[in-house]
């Protein structure tokens, strides 16, 4: 369907493309990844002829019809109604219905035959075209990726950016393409409204190019993964898993190729250098050299996936209770978002909160932030130092800095390379970290907030969207970042593999209420598909009513009984704290290079080690049973 031979592209001097190929297929689903910068959205535009390429050739078949959703599609606006937009996916239909409408008003005043032979073939064209099934069509699609019945009617005007993007998106998929190229369509999606195009993809009949930076998106919808990587198109069979097991094995080929080459080469150089004086070995050693630079050189591995290499540090920890929620109202306009909702963060806990949009995701981290007006209490706890990541942040930014120097006046404490470091992970290297904030992209503005959050020393981090922007490889960087992260967080994100990596909590907000399941999103997931379905109410039993002198009595029996638990509860989490920061200094003794060589000492060490983890194991077991017993009671 489409041929890409030889291509080469050029970004003044760096060549972004050099003799790249590829061949897309009829039914191929692609998921283009690689580093930002690499040239994945480049390609996109290369095919679709909106740049030039310098080398090559892309050759597409005659009846080929693409459809692009880029980011620059964020400033489109109009009039017209948002299902009107859609709807001009169906122009040439649209065209036949007109067309009927006309020949309709003609037959008012003139019935000739030759009209109603006319509107006959029309009539039968749009049937046969499902004319009459193509708006509910339309509407599924729009409600499908997020919008409200009520909202189908008002102008595309009225709706921000990322809804707009949508509808171009909607407008993509009705038009069916023969090769349909998605950049980053998840960027401005909900989860709801992703899981909904997954299963739109897979189900769809023409060739799908997609860039995305979220894993599990590509795992559900790709059948190819064509990596940019040294200027070139590299296809790997499969969707994102089966491309990481690939490329290991793959590397791990070349590496060793790399490696016996290398051993070859020194080998030849060592007889060349050895006998090059020598008249009698003359012959010999010509040849060598000529074999030498005959040979096709193995490139050395590169390794894209960076580890982080700073820690996060701050001077004050947390009291236990880090946020404590009661009876918060909060309304729009038209919505009511919480309703006299409680909930509670605790040290360590790390939240995601999940859920479509316009259920007030970003509005709770707001309100707990102390950024929005609400009616009840937020209490922030004992030495609680927050950090709020958001879009809205980017504000913050001095335009006037350079990016090293933004994070130097941040007051981290950090120095130059420790900065220059964390500015790496974050595509920020050599040259790039003295660039002025007022040349960057808007998301490389989100990236420098959000290193500039990282390197805080908040003991608390609020995040809203933080994968927004980033591509896999920073994604990683961060999942490593937040894991070993000591403090608190709450964050918001549609990214599965992200949430799955870095959360021990899930929030999600219904009935007007905030709900928590205490556990990782795969529990959750587990859980949800356990519990799709609501129980129905039982009728209450009719019982004799107890003596109120009975009630009464049990329940200060329960009071104390409660008290008692929720005091040894204090003295098991105590005991907690204090075992596990003796696991960590034992960690670091065995982990000491000094004591390598005293058998005796490292042993003794090991021992201590096992027996401190046993009873931390007991501590945690008793802790969970506890739990269990005040939630009986209090339930």
């Amino acid at each position: 369907m489409i041929s890409i031979n030889n291509l080469s592209y050029y970004l003044g001097s760096r060549a972004l493309f050099e003799e790249a190929s590829l061949h897309i297929k009829p039914k191929d689903k692609i998921g283009l990844i690689g580093l930002n910068g690499t040239g994945k959205s480049t390609l996109l535009k290369l095919i679709t002829n909106q740049l030039q390429k310098d080398g090559g050739d892309i050759s597409k078949a005659k009846d080929c019809t693409i459809g692009f959703l880029n980011q620059d599609m964020l400033s489109f606006q109009s009039e017209d109604s948002i299902l009107s937009v859609v709807m001009e996916a169906f122009q040439e239909v649209i065209d036949i219905q007109h067309a009927i409408e006309k020949t309709l008003h003609q037959m008012e005043t003139n019935y000739e035959d030759k009209l109603v032979e006319k509107l006959a073939r029309l009539q039968e064209e749009y049937e046969a075209k499902d004319g009459y099934t193509l708006q509910s069509k339309a509407e599924e699609v729009l409600e499908g990726i997020g919008f409200k019945t009520e909202d189908l009617q008002r102008p595309l005007k009225e709706f921000s950016g990322g809804w707009r993007m949508r509808v171009i998106l909607a407008k993509l998929l009705l038009e069916s393409p023969s090769l349909l190229m998605l950049d980053e369509p998840t960027n401005h999606l909900d989860l709801p409204s992703i899981q909904w195009i997954e299963n739109y993809l897979k189900s769809y009949e023409g060739a799908v190019i997609v860039v995305s930076h979220d894993r599990e998106f590509l795992n559900n919808t790709v059948n190819m993964i064509v990596e940019v990587s040294q200027q070139k198109l590299n296809p790997y069979p499969g969707n994102y898993t089966n491309y990481l097991e690939e490329k290991e094995l793959r590397n791990e080929l070349q590496k060793n190729a790399f490696l016996n080459q290398q051993q070859a080469i020194k080998q030849t150089e060592k007889f060349v250098e050895r006998f090059r004086s020598k008249a009698t070995k003359a012959r010999q050693v010509q040849s060598r050299v000529k074999a030498l630079e005959r040979m096709e050189r193995v490139e050395d591995v590169i390794d894209d996936n960076a580890a982080i290499n700073f820690k996060f540090n701050f001077g004050k920890q947390s009291g236990r209770h880090v946020v404590m929620m009661e009876d918060i109202t909060k309304s729009y306009p038209g919505i009511n978002i919480l309703t006299k909702a409680n909930a509670h963060i605790e040290r360590g806990d790390k939240i995601a909160v999940i859920g479509a949009n316009g259920k007030g995701k970003s509005t709770l981290l707001r309100i707990i932030d102390g950024d929005d007006d609400k009616e009840g209490e937020t209490k922030i706890g004992f030495n609680v130092i927050p950090a709020f990541y958001a879009q809205h942040q980017l504000e913050s930014l001095n335009i006037d800095n350079e990016i090293l120097e933004e994070l130097k006046q941040f007051g981290s404490g950090k120095t130059e390379q420790e900065l220059r470091s964390v500015l790496g992970c974050f595509l920020f290297s050599d040259e790039d970290v003295f660039k002025k904030i007022k040349v960057l992209s808007g998301g490389e503005k989100s990236r420098v907030a959000l290193a500039k959050t990282l390197i805080s020393e908040a003991n608390f981090l609020l995040l809203d969207e933080p994968t927004n922007h980033l591509d896999i490889m920073s994604v990683n960087i961060l999942i490593q970042a937040l894991q070993q992260y000591e403090g608190t967080f709450i964050l918001v994100s549609h990214d599965r593999h992200f949430v799955t990596n870095v959360a021990n909590k899930i929030w999600w907000i219904e009935d007007q209420q905030i709900k928590e399941y205490p556990g990782t999103y795969e529990e959750y997931k587990y859980w949800l598909s356990n519990n799709t379905k609501t129980p129905a109410k039982k009728e209450p039993e009719v019982k004799k009513e107890a003596p109120k002198e009975k009630v009464k009595k049990e329940k200060n029996i329960d009071q104390v009984q409660l008290s008692k638990l929720k005091k040894e509860l204090n003295n098991v989490e105590s005991n907690i704290e204090k075992l596990e920061a003796e696991k960590k200094q034992l960690e670091a003794d065995l982990a000491n290079p000094d004591h390598f060589n005293d058998l005796e000492k490292l042993s003794a060490l090991d021992q201590s080690y096992k027996k401190l983890q046993a009873d931390l194991d007991d501590k945690n077991e008793r802790w969970e049973s506890l739990v269990m017993e005040i939630e009986e009671i209090e339930s």
